[in-house]
Order: C-alpha cells, then sequence, then structure tokens
C-alpha cells in the first residue's frame, strides 16, 4: 500500500552528520533512543522549528540522530545541539535541487549534485562527517548500481562509512511534483545485490524498511548479514496505516531480522506518533522494542568500537 500525505519537502532528503558520536552522560528517566533518519532544511520542509525538533529530541532522550539537509543548515544544527546530544553528518545526493524542476538549495561546495570525491573524502578525514545518505538515487531515476554512484560506495567501503539510501516508495504523485525521474520499481531492495556483491564490506542499511518489498528485503538480508534496514516513513500512522506498519514489523521479526531493524523519524517533529508506533505493537517485548529503538543502532554504527557505550 503506498505511503500516504501530502508531498512532504524533506523526503526529497538531503544528509548531514558529526563524525564521532556520543552519547548523553547524564541519567534520562526515558531509554535512550538512536534516530538513524532526520533532516534538517528551512522550516516550510519540517514538521516544527529546528530549536522545537532539537528540544523534542530531549523529551525523548534521543540521544543520537543521523541528519541530512543542506550544509548551512546542518551546521546550524549542529551548533544549536543542546548538551548529550550528538548529530552524525552524512551528505545526501544527488542533490534534490537538480531533479526539482524549481531546484533547491545548494547540496555542496560547487553546486554539482554529486559531492567531489576528494572533498568528501576530506570530510571524513577530519570528521566533520560520519555517515553516508541518504542516497536518493530513486528520485533521481537511477538504480542502486548505476555507474555514477560506484565511486561513493567505493570510498563508504574503503574507511567503514555506513551508508543510508532510500529505497522505497514516495508520497503520492512525486513524478509530478519535486521530481520527474522516479520510479516506483527503482525502490526493489533485489536491485542492491550487484552493489554488496562489489563491496563485501560495505555497511548499508535500507531506508524505509524496504516497504512494500517485504519479502524481497527479507531475502536481501539473509543473504547480505550486512545490511539493516530503519522503519522511518512507514512508522508514522498519517502517512502508512500502524496496522500495516505492525503488520511489517511482525513479519519481519517471524522472519528473524528483528536484530536489524533501526528507528527513524524522517518527518521532524513526530518523535511521538513514530515512536508510539513500535511501542504498541502488541506482539513486540520490551526487549525488541528496545532493539528496533537503540541497541540495533548501535550495533550498526559500531558504538562500543567508537567507545561509546
Amino acid at each position: 500500500m503506498p505511503i500516504k500525505g501530502t508531498l512532504h519537502v524533506a523526503v526529497v532528503v538531503w544528509a548531514l552528520g558529526q563524525g564521532q558520536a556520543s552519547v548523553a552522560s547524564e541519567p534520562s528517566a526515558k531509554p535512550p533512543i538512536i534516530d538513524m533518519h532526520l533532516h534538517a532544511g528551512p522550516e516550510p520542509w519540517l514538521t516544527g522549528s529546528k530549536d522545537a525538533i532539537l528540544a523534542a529530541m530531549v523529551r525523548h532522550n534521543i540521544v543520537l540522530g543521523v541528519v541530512s539537509g543542506p550544509p548551512e543548515y546542518l551546521e546550524a544544527w549542529q551548533s544549536a545541539a543542546p548538551k548529550g546530544i550528538r548529530l552524525i553528518a552524512a551528505p545526501m545526493f544527488p542533490c534534490p535541487g537538480t531533479n526539482a524542476p524549481n531546484g533547491g538549495p545548494q547540496c555542496f561546495p560547487d553546486g554539482q549534485p554529486f559531492p567531489q570525491i576528494d572533498w568528501l573524502r576530506q570530510q571524513y578525514k577530519s570528521g566533520r562527517m560520519g555517515a553516508m545518505g541518504e542516497i536518493t538515487a530513486q528520485y533521481a531515476g537511477m538504480p542502486p548500481a548505476d555507474p555514477a554512484l560506484e565511486p561513493y560506495f567505493a570510498l563508504a567501503e574503503e574507511l567503514d562509512i555506513p551508508v543510508g539510501i532510500h529505497m522505497s516508495l514516495a508520497p503520492p504523485g512525486t513524478p509530478y511534483a519535486c521530481c520527474p525521474r522516479f520510479r516506483v520499481a527503482l525502490g526493489n531492495p533485489l536491485l542492491l545485490e550487484e552493489v554488496l556483491i562489489k563491496h563485501p564490506r560495505l555497511r548499508i542499511y535500507i531506508m524505509h524498511g524496504g516497504h512494500p518489498w517485504t519479502e524481497e528485503t527479507i531475502g536481501l538480508m539473509y543473504i547480505y548479514p550486512q545490511v539493516y534496514a530503519d522503519v522511518s516513513a512507514i512508522n508514522h500512522p498519517d502517512k502508512q496505516p500502524r496496522a500495516e506498519f505492525h503488520e511489517y514489523l511482525a513479519r519481519m521479526f517471524k522472519a528473524g531480522f528483528g536484530k536489524r531493524l533501526m528507528y527513524g523519524s524522517d518527518f521532524g517533529f513526530v518523535f511521538d506518533k513514530t515512536i508510539e508506533s513500535i511501542q504498541s505493537a502488541p506482539f513486540l517485548t520490551e526487549e525488541q522494542k528496545r532493539d528496533i529503538l537503540y541497541n540495533n543502532a548501535a550495533r550498526f554504527l559500531r558504538l562500543e568500537k567508537a567507545g561509546v557505550k
């Protein structure tokens, strides 16, 4: 079933993050949460202001977030992040403005839709960025194995950088609105297989859970244990019926992949709804809910290796 809702410009992704991640050292009444799918940008793109979203992260004890958006907004978010919150920066490409009829904010210093590899390598080496994605190739009409994406997957594998890629649907009417090259068929997670064959050490996560290709997602994750998935957008009851999201969760857990699903909010100021969609699943144990909300992402991001607990 298509994701419900009007076109949300934030879905036309940009990405950001800050290299070394750490979590709050002060105790909180709520268990910590990691959000693998945040966006920073102009307020019309979001469902709340930067300050409101950051304040909500504090209330929900979201201690770490992978954030995407134009560089100037990412820098502003990093500067404004309250104590105990860390933002992992990741470049989003192809630059959404190049796909939209009316353009959009500049993504990279040279104004091109893809970042220069040397520039991107320096961002990772300096610690200014720590992840890659959201890769929005589907919006640009590109399969994951497109040659234009190959240098970026190679760099991510070389530097052991986690990669998030949009593999799912989009708001109704997307090809008529922001992204005339968007094609539904390019969201099938099986299209990732040639990338994974070529880059066996690549850590990659499928954004939006690969929905509605649930069985294909299961097949891919069975063969390639380095593949994880976030459940962003499909966990938003205004975009996806909660009953269908719960069916997705139940199927993934039945197939044995509950340890590789990660929380993501995607739409900004909707933490309450997207967290509740997981907490309200009657078939999940408390431990399984904690896996989605924190433990799986901590493992995927290798926080213990980085000295973060």
